[in-house]
């Protein structure tokens, strides 16, 4: 029982390993839609 619970660590540690070199190599494009919002006066101090 002991073997089984080694491994299942070491699988699990391996999966969140894996997940962290892959966001941190991940090239993530930036946007490409411009977009526009129109605030109304009344949100801003005068």
């Amino acid at each position: 029982m002991k073997k089984i619970s080694r491994l299942v660590f070491f699988l699990i540690a391996a999966v969140i390993a894996g997940g962290a070199v892959f966001l941190v190599t991940w090239d993530i494009p930036a946007p490409l839609e411009t977009i526009e919002k129109v605030l109304p006066d009344d949100r801003f101090p005068h």
